[in-house]
C-alpha cells in the first residue's frame, strides 16, 4: 500500500503494475456518490467512501497508486445524483484537487508498461538510469511540484536519499546538485589563505568583500573554454605551527567566529568555501568535526593537506608529511554521512599532493556519490617543474577516479601559469587556487 511519508508525498512499491484506489487521494464533492468494486483486496476506503464518511470522487479513483497484485482489479463507478429542489439554488461543488503524479521507475520496460495505461497513470514518468541529482532542472521541478511521488521496484539503494536532496532543493552556488557532473561545466577559482594574516596567502590580504572583488579579476580567462566560474574562498582552518602547542599537535585551530564572516559573505554572493586542514600530529577527522556546523551548509567543502600531517616524532619543515588512504577514508565516510543526513548537494573534498609519498595507497581512496573527490596539485617552482609533477601525478593508474586541480603561487612560481596554460592541462583542471 502507499505510504504517506510527508504531506502530499506518496511513495509506493511497484511489484506488479496494477491500478487501485489509494487512501491518500483528494476528497471529492459531497454531491457525488461513487461505488468501487475490485477483484483485489479491499482498499482502506471500503465501498468508495472517505475515512470521514464522505464519498470519494471519480477523479479520486482514476488518480490511483500502484500496488502489487497478481491481476489488474476492475474499477467501476456508479453515480447517483440527487436532483435539487426547484425552489432551492443549485449548490456549487467544491473543486477537486488536481493530482500531479510523478512515477520513478528503474527501466524502460516499467516505463512502457505505465505508458500503455495512458490516462490511468497520467502525468510524468522518470526512468532512473543514473544519479537522480543529475536530472535537468525542469525534471527536478516536476518532482518538486508533484503531489504524488511513486517509486518502482528494483531502484538503486541511493534513490531515496537522492530524492530527498532534490526535495530539499538546496543547490550548489551557480546551480545544480552535482559539483562537476550535472550538465554544468564548472570550474572553481579560489583565493587561498588565512583570514587573519597575509603571510599565509592572498586571501588574508583583504576582507571578505574586497576578496570577492579581487576574485572577479583573478578569474578572468578561466571560463574561456565555456566553463561556469564558481568564485571560492579556500580558508586555512587549522594552521601548521612551529610549536607543539598545549595539545602537542603542532596545529593551531582557527576560531569559528573568525571564519564565519567569510562563509556568510560567500553565501550572500553565490560563492563556494573550502575549509583547509593542516592537522600536524592530530588526525584529519578529529579536526574536521570541529567545523561541522559549516560543513552542514550546501556551499562549504573540505580540503586535507597531507604536507602538514605529521607522524608522532616529526615536526614541520623538517619532514614533509604523509597520510594513508585509510585516514582519508575516515573523513570520506563521515562527510558522506553529513551529506545524506542533511540532504545536501554533492560536497567537494580536496586532497593536496605534490609528491607520491604524501598519499600512501592513493588508489584506495573512496569516491562515493555524496562527494566530488579532487586531487589538488599544489607544487610550486618553475613552470616546467610543475608540469612534470602534474604529469607524474595524473598518469598514475588511479588518476581517472579523481577530479583534478592546479595551484598558482604569486611569489614562488616563475613564471606563474596563465589561464590559457592552465586550460590546456590534461586532465582538465576544475579547481584553480591562488596563494
Amino acid at each position: 500500500m502507499p505510504i504517506c511519508l510527508r504531506p502530499y508525498w506518496i511513495i509506493a512499491a511497484v511489484v506488479a503494475l496494477t491500478v487501485v484506489a489509494t487512501s491518500c487521494l483528494p476528497v471529492g464533492t459531497a454531491s457525488t456518490t461513487t461505488h468501487a468494486t475490485t477483484t483485489a483486496s479491499p482498499t482502506p476506503r471500503d465501498g468508495g467512501a472517505n475515512s470521514d464518511g464522505t464519498p470519494s470522487s471519480l477523479a479520486g479513483l482514476a488518480v490511483a497508486a500502484i500496488q502489487g497484485t497478481s491481476s489488474a482489479p476492475e474499477v467501476k463507478a456508479d453515480f447517483n445524483f440527487e436532483p435539487p429542489e426547484e425552489d432551492q439554488p443549485t449548490a456549487t461543488p467544491e473543486p477537486v484537487a488536481v493530482v500531479e503524479r510523478v512515477w520513478i521507475v528503474a527501466d524502460d520496460g516499467q516505463a512502457a508498461t505505465l505508458a500503455a495505461k495512458g490516462h490511468q497513470i497520467g502525468n510524468t514518468v522518470i526512468v532512473a538510469t543514473g544519479d537522480l541529482r543529475a536530472l535537468s532542472p525542469q525534471t527536478r521541478q516536476k518532482i518538486l511540484d508533484a503531489s504524488e511521488l511513486i517509486l518502482g521496484q528494483d531502484l538503486s539503494e541511493d534513490t531515496l536519499w537522492q530524492l530527498e536532496v532534490i526535495r530539499r532543493d538546496q543547490e550548489i552556488p551557480g546551480g545544480g546538485l552535482l559539483m562537476f557532473d550535472s550538465g554544468i561545466d564548472r570550474r572553481l577559482v579560489a583565493l587561498y589563505g588565512h583570514p587573519a594574516t597575509s603571510a599565509l596567502g592572498v586571501l588574508g590580504e583583504q576582507g571578505p568583500e574586497a576578496g570577492i572583488e579581487r576574485l572577479r579579476s583573478i578569474a578572468e580567462g578561466y571560463g574561456a573554454d565555456g566553463s561556469v566560474i564558481l568564485p571560492t574562498f579556500e580558508i586555512i582552518a587549522t594552521v601548521a605551527s612551529a610549536g607543539a602547542g598545549s595539545d602537542g599537535n603542532y596545529s593551531a585551530m582557527t576560531a569559528r567566529d573568525t571564519i564565519r564572516p567569510w562563509i556568510e559573505a560567500a553565501a550572500a554572493n553565490d560563492m563556494y568555501v573550502v575549509l583547509d586542514l593542516q592537522s600536524g600530529r592530530s588526525d584529519f577527522l578529529t579536526q574536521a568535526k570541529v567545523y561541522e556546523e559549516f560543513l552542514r551548509l550546501p556551499h562549504v567543502g573540505l580540503a586535507l593537506d597531507p604536507e602538514w600531517r605529521l607522524k608522532p616524532h616529526e615536526v614541520h619543515l623538517e619532514q614533509i608529511g604523509t597520510v594513508d588512504a585509510a585516514e582519508i577514508n575516515q573523513v570520506v565516510e563521515w562527510l558522506s554521512g553529513l551529506v545524506r543526513e542533511h540532504a545536501l548537494p554533492q560536497k567537494l573534498l580536496i586532497v593536496h599532493q605534490f609528491r607520491y609519498s604524501m598519499i600512501t595507497n592513493r588508489g584506495a581512496i573512496e569516491t562515493p556519490p555524496e562527494l566530488a573527490v579532487l586531487i589538488h596539485m599544489d607544487g610550486q617552482g618553475s613552470l616546467q617543474a610543475k608540469y612534470s609533477t602534474w604529469n607524474a601525478l595524473t598518469t598514475m593508474d588511479d588518476a581517472d577516479q579523481f577530479h583534478w586541480g592546479w595551484k598558482n603561487f604569486y611569489d614562488e612560481d616563475f613564471p606563474m601559469a596563465t589561464p590559457e596554460q592552465v586550460l590546456e592541462l590534461t586532465p582538465n583542471s576544475v579547481f584553480v587556487s591562488f596563494q
